[in-house]
């Protein structure tokens, strides 16, 4: 009887088509995997905080589901929500790995063996974070009168509760937080597969570019580096810390979209950088810098303010800029990204993009937080 239960089961887990096993016994759950890969740490930005992280929903059925709805609840006793997606908010949060593009109702859609990703960014009051959370997911099977819903619950899921404190990585200003944290940045929905794990060392990166007065980012001709007035600037250390990686001689590029001056590899997307190893399992990466001009090298203790660098356009870069991020791996995309909070900046404006749609305003210190994408931000 033993044996004939364990192969039972055994069949059912190797996924088995639903309509079989409620013949053979009482509705079991979806066969889904839910899983958060990095447990969120509370974020600060000036709208307030928030976490962002990602929910991967994997099926291990051969009939598709559709999903409806996804709620964030604090894993507390109350069981209080946080957040609830669905409908339209929910088609804009998800995304199909390695799949076509597909119309929003479509991407909502998952089949047998196939993952979706589900990109949350949950608004919550910081004095009153959930100290973990949990995910429960509603779905659809089947169609017309056959349709079923079933809801399932996820593992618990722990919450950090503070971002490590750093200091500026340049000085003055204005910088605009080009691709910064967002819920849709091109940054934070680069999920990369390094090494057979899929992460986003991005999750929380800014691209730092300077801009002038008229709002652009460079004087003259376009095609010279040395118009942006990015170019050439103070990259700094962010934290006390230990050089880890250093990366130099690779040349600059021509400004311009598709001008690259070497292959894009896992060696060079970066161009030159730096990773500094701040403590705590975080680590700080430079990316971009002008060929040359490192100022470190692999083991050497550097100190908070201490220049690293000089900000170029080396590696998968556009035009001058500084690429940073924080992550809890010495790799540049082979780690997951965390969110970090600067002592103090002030914010001088937002644009809509890079030289356009910028309104400038009043400064407006801010300390603790996280500049979020479009900023203008000026630094000490």
């Amino acid at each position: 009887m033993n044996v004939a239960r364990s192969l039972c089961l055994t069949l059912l887990a190797a996924g088995l088509p639903m309509s079989a096993a409620r013949a053979q016994g009482p509705s079991l759950p979806p066969f889904l995997e839910l899983r958060v890969p990095k447990p969120p740490t509370v974020a600060t930005g000036e709208n307030g905080s928030f976490l962002a992280y990602e929910l991967h929903v994997t099926s291990f059925v051969g009939q598709p589901v559709t999903l409806k709805k996804v709620d964030v609840v604090s894993a507390a006793a109350d069981h209080r929500e946080v957040m609830s997606l669905a409908d339209s908010a929910l088609m804009r949060a998800v995304t199909r790995p390695g799949m076509p593009p597909a119309g929003a109702a479509e991407r909502l859609k998952i089949n047998g063996g196939m993952r979706a990703v589900v990109f949350l960014w949950v608004p919550v009051e910081a004095s009153s974070a959930p100290k973990a959370i949990q995910h429960r997911i509603t779905i659809e099977q089947g169609t017309g009168d056959s349709v079923k819903t079933q809801q399932l619950d996820g593992p618990v899921v722990s919450v950090t509760q503070q971002a490590v404190a750093i200091g500026p990585p340049l000085r003055g200003g204005p910088w605009l937080t080009a691709n910064g944290p967002a819920a849709e940045s091109g940054h934070r929905r680069s999920l990369i597969p390094i090494g057979g794990v899929p992460s986003i060392a991005q999750r929380f990166a800014i691209d730092f570019v300077r801009v002038g007065d008229d709002d652009k980012t460079f004087t003259g001709d376009r095609l010279k580096n040395e118009n942006y007035h990015a170019e050439g600037n103070d990259a700094l250390a962010v934290a006390n810390g230990t050089v880890v990686e250093v990366k130099d001689s690779i040349p600059e590029n021509v400004p311009g979209i598709t001008s690259r001056a070497v292959p894009i590899t896992l060696e060079t997307v970066g161009g030159n950088h730096v990773i500094i190893d701040i403590g705590g399992g975080y680590y700080a990466f430079y990316a971009h810098l002008k060929p040359g001009s490192l100022k470190v090298k692999l083991g050497d203790r550097v100190t908070r303010g201490q220049v690293i660098g000089l900000v170029g356009n080396s590696g998968n870069s556009t035009e001058p800029h500084l690429h940073f991020h924080v992550s809890d791996a010495n790799s540049p995309l082979g780690s997951e990204g965390v969110p970090y909070r600067l002592d103090s900046l002030e914010i001088v404006g937002h644009c809509q993009t890079i030289g356009m749609g910028c309104q400038r305003s009043a400064a407006v210190t801010r300390k603790g937080e996280v500049p979020l994408a479009n900023t203008l931000v000026r630094f000490p």
